[in-house]
């Protein structure tokens, strides 16, 4: 049976390092635990009385909860691996009699304590494998802590890309509205770096998506930040620019932006499973799942 707990614990602990190898290092972030950890919580979210305030909580939330879960898998994966081996692999303190320490609990809270590096030093390992296991376990809770925290200022990086596109389209929208006149009918030169600039922010905007889909989840209270409810306005915009009447180059810009808002619909269908047949009815779910939040 002992065999069975150890090699249990190993294969939680390599899934735990899989799954955070996938969602920091893999190209399309696949994290299988994370990304039904995060649903998980988004659909609780979505189903909780007062869900619009809630809605703000999901993204952070759902942070903690995998950073949570890879813990926990660590922890236990390497209690599983120090249970047999207790209590005749470890030293204990004075005070305490070995053969009332040597069930779950106990690997347990050995494990927690080489993870976080607190060394109490009254279960201290005896065997040369403890020894060396012990050392290896707090590095892996060192590096957990490091990884979250990559995790965590690449996941703000992207959002405060997201939210500087959609502030940037709202002042154009803004600017619009204040001029009394279409922004399409701007000198050409003007709109087709305009445009250009719009493409080139929602295409890196799609790519923080796919790297890291947690970001959705993330939602805004500020009304002129929610990209979700601004991009109908540069879909219109491209529209009229793209126009037979405008100059080639223009017409040529308003078509890549018009093509980078159906990649960044196709991403959400894709990543997200967000419903939706056309690039139309992709973002007024968008808008109704990711839309603006008023206090």
């Amino acid at each position: 049976m002992d065999i069975v707990w150890t090699v249990l614990g190993v294969l939680l602990i390599a899934l735990a390092l899989r799954d955070l190898f996938d969602v920091l290092f893999h190209p399309l972030g696949r994290g299988l635990i994370a990304r039904r950890v995060v649903r998980s919580i988004a659909a609780v979210g979505r189903r909780a009385p007062g869900g619009d305030g809630l809605g703000l909580l999901v993204g952070p939330l759902s942070y903690i909860a995998v950073v949570g879960t890879w813990a926990a898998l660590l922890a236990l994966g390497w209690a599983l691996v120090f249970l047999p081996q207790l209590p005749q692999g470890f030293h204990f303190d004075p005070g305490l009699n070995p053969a009332q320490h040597s069930g779950f609990l106990d690997a347990f809270y050995v494990s927690l304590v080489n993870l976080t590096s607190l060394g109490y030093g009254d279960i201290s390992p005896a065997s040369a494998v403890m020894r060396l296991l012990g050392p290896i376990e707090t590095m892996f809770g060192l590096g957990l802590l490091t990884a979250s925290i990559s995790w965590l200022l690449s996941i703000y990086g992207a959002i405060s890309r997201r939210d500087s596109l959609a502030h940037e389209v709202h002042l154009a929208r803004a600017a619009e509205e204040r001029l009394g006149e279409k922004l399409a009918d701007a000198d050409p030169q003007l709109l087709e770096g305009m445009l250009a600039g719009f493409s080139d922010q929602l295409i890196r905007a799609r790519r923080d998506l796919i790297h890291f889909p947690i970001v959705h989840y993330f939602r805004t209270e500020d009304e002129e930040r929610a990209l979700a409810g601004l991009l109908p306005f540069l879909g219109d915009l491209a529209e009229e620019a793209g126009e037979e009447s405008r100059p080639h180059s223009l017409r040529v810009r308003a078509e890549i932006l018009r093509m980078a808002i159906d990649d960044f619909a196709e991403t959400l269908r894709w990543r997200l499973l967000m419903p939706g047949e056309s690039t139309d009815e992709t973002l007024r779910h968008y808008q109704s799942d990711h839309g603006p939040v008023k206090a």
